[in-house]
């Protein structure tokens, strides 16, 4: 005689579905950190030399902008045409446009690139000063972003150590999550020249 399943059985064996179905759920990376991850990875590659300060100032300025607003266009672009004139030789394997955030909505604009393309001094002073003064951050989301960045360090991803991030993270968040200089490596090693903008201000097509 066939025996039907009974309705305990039946309901043991979909709640066990279920859990397995939200374990495989919660073990596969958000959009979000899988693009970050791919962000950070070309980074490490490109700069093998960096330092844990450079991976904080990364991680900033993807999730808070340029830190900081422009008061003085002026100034700023006096800054600018300083920065480009100390530029000698123009060659560089960097690109244009460096995506900082996994969104896409924020990237470093390399000065030697871009001036080497003809892009314009005058149109990327605007989309710096623009996105310095209306971006805002959110120190939400700079923890999240660096989790992502500790977890890629567990697993090897990144060369630092784990528990040096969480160190270097624990200190920069009792100061209010300051912006940071390069390190002097970074500085010395790779002559970082860029602003940090919102891509669509600079290149609206």
């Amino acid at each position: 005689m066939n025996r039907q399943p009974s309705v305990l059985g039946v309901a043991c064996r979909l709640a066990a579905a279920l859990v397995l179905f939200v374990l495989q759920a919660c073990s596969q990376p958000s959009a979000e950190e899988t693009r970050f991850r791919k962000i950070l990875i070309v980074q490490s590659t490109r700069y093998p030399r960096w330092e844990v300060q450079d991976l904080y100032k990364f991680v900033h300025q993807a999730a808070m902008g340029s830190g900081h607003a422009v008061s003085d266009t002026d100034m700023a672009r006096a800054w600018l045409t300083r920065e480009m004139a100390s530029l000698e030789d123009l060659a560089s394997p960097e690109p244009i446009i460096d995506t900082l955030s996994p969104d896409g909505l924020l990237a470093r604009i390399h000065l030697r690139p871009f001036l080497k393309a003809g892009g314009s001094p005058d149109t990327l002073l605007t989309a710096f000063v623009q996105t310095a003064n209306e971006f805002r951050g959110d120190p939400e989301t700079l923890r999240r972003y660096w989790a992502l960045a500790e977890k890629m360090a567990e697993r090897r991803d990144l060369s630092f150590p784990p528990d040096e991030l969480a160190a270097f993270f624990t200190e920069m968040e009792s100061q209010g999550f300051p912006a940071v200089h390069h390190s002097e490596v970074y500085r010395n090693t790779y002559l970082p020249a860029y602003r940090v903008v919102i891509p669509e201000l600079l290149f609206p097509d």
